[in-house]
């Protein structure tokens, strides 16, 4: 009787451990076909879907021409400047850390908050621009999903009002308003250009593909204007107007001879 029970159980081991092994390899069978499917099967359509969200087309931004006076001397010059932009969903789980970003942007927490809650629906908003490199690379820092750069620039007048009325200034797009940089916009203007990268998931560049468009710089403007003698007539003219106590002065210098 008792060899009879032992002989029971024995065979009811065997039974139970073939059937493990059964559930096993039937499960490495469904996971090996699993894995042929995607990679002969699905291998383009995952392919494709992993360069969706990794592979981007960027603006290559050209700076604008510079404004030299007779003697090569700059009176205008457009340096390399970094603007913030994100996309509000890609963003959306990250809300909670609003407050890091707004503090390294140097923001109101609240307000923007609102400007990406309520844009939720756009997939690109300005958070701040023309920031230095050094600032924006803190800010991507943080690592929040949904943040980016873009690289833009901003135009410089290193004489300032000496000649900034002949000069004019340009927008914060970098567009001639006044003067010379209105005048000539369509000459000192550069044409964008565009490439294909590879994005990390922090939205950082990680590898260039290849070029698509070259970006073309804006061209040269050369003035008549003697910055020597700009400066000169600049500072007697407002010595006068001070002495004066006039409301406003003008003056023009020319050669006789």
């Amino acid at each position: 009787m008792r060899v009879r029970q032992r002989q029971k159980r024995t065979a009811h081991s065997r039974g139970r451990s073939i059937f493990l092994l059964l559930l096993l390899g039937g499960g490495a069978l469904a996971l090996e076909g699993r894995i042929l499917y995607l990679q002969l099967v699905d291998h383009d359509f995952l392919a494709a879907q992993g360069d969706d969200r990794h592979i981007r087309t960027v603006q290559m931004a050209a700076h604008r021409g510079p404004i030299v006076d007779r003697n090569g001397e700059l009176l205008a010059v457009s340096t390399p400047v970094d603007s913030i932009w994100a996309n509000p969903a890609e963003l959306r789980p990250a809300l909670d850390r609003v407050d890091e970003l707004a503090g390294a942007l140097g923001l109101d927490s609240a307000a923007l908050i609102r400007r990406i809650t309520s844009n939720m629906e756009r997939e690109f908003v300005y958070l701040d621009r023309h920031l230095s490199p050094t600032d924006a690379a803190e800010v991507l820092g943080l690592g929040l999903p949904g943040v980016y750069t873009q690289r833009e620039y901003r135009r410089y007048y290193p004489n300032g009002e000496v000649t900034g009325h002949v000069l004019g200034f340009t927008d914060i797009d970098d567009a001639g308003q006044e003067g010379l940089e209105l005048a000539f916009d369509y000459w000192l203007t550069g044409a964008t250009g565009s490439k294909r990268v590879v994005r990390d998931s922090y939205g950082r560049i990680v590898a260039d593909l290849d070029l698509i468009r070259a970006p073309r710089a804006g061209a040269q403007l050369s003035t008549s204007l003697d910055l020597r003698l700009q400066y000169v007539a600049y500072r007697e003219l407002k010595r006068a107007v001070a002495e004066n106590g006039a409301r406003s002065g003008s003056v023009v210098m020319l050669d006789p001879r």
